[in-house]
């Protein structure tokens, strides 16, 4: 068998408030939309700019993280947030007749960039972060210590500088 790789990784804003339901063995899922954009400029000097929407399932798993629960509690329209997972196409017969297409990011691990006072990331400079399905990192902080730093020091995402050391931008979507 041929060795074979699917994996996605997003960085962006959430276009929505999630959605939550349960599932009729009672599995919590969520499901929102997450912006990503580009900035270019073109060959008259104009700024450019394309945002790609992807849609986002998370699932709570009975051996692992709870992925549903995580943006349930802490991701609200507006809120950045890294999703790696990976890229599902499925089919269903609409309501209305005849078939429909989608396409779907499936996470398998959630960091959220929370605003919100008490949420993890909130002040402390880290992110909630799971992975499904292991079990030992359901949750906790990290951190990223500062580049070229001893490493020691804890701080936030918001410390890295925005202009490159040339005086360009980053090209990040917020």
């Amino acid at each position: 068998m041929a060795f074979s790789v699917n994996k996605v990784i997003l960085l962006g804003n959430l276009g929505n408030d999630p959605e939550i339901r349960s599932t009729g063995n009672g599995n919590k899922v969520a499901e929102f939309s997450l912006a990503t954009s580009r900035r270019w400029t073109d060959r008259n000097g104009q700024v450019q700019e394309k945002t790609e929407w992807h849609r986002v399932i998370a699932w709570d798993s009975e051996r692992g993280a709870k992925l549903a629960d995580i943006v349930e509690r802490f991701l609200r329209k507006g809120d950045k947030a890294y999703v790696e997972g990976e890229i599902q196409y499925r089919s269903y017969e609409a309501k209305e007749g005849g078939t429909r297409y989608t396409t779907e990011i499936n996470a398998r691990e959630i960091v959220t960039f929370g605003g919100r006072e008490g949420a993890p990331g909130s002040g402390d400079g880290g992110g909630e972060r799971s992975r499904r399905p292991s079990t030992a990192e359901s949750g906790g902080s990290r951190a990223p210590s500062r580049p070229g730093g001893s490493g020691t020091k804890e701080s936030s995402y918001n410390d890295y500088p925005t202009k490159f050391p040339d005086g360009g931008d980053d090209d990040l979507p917020f």
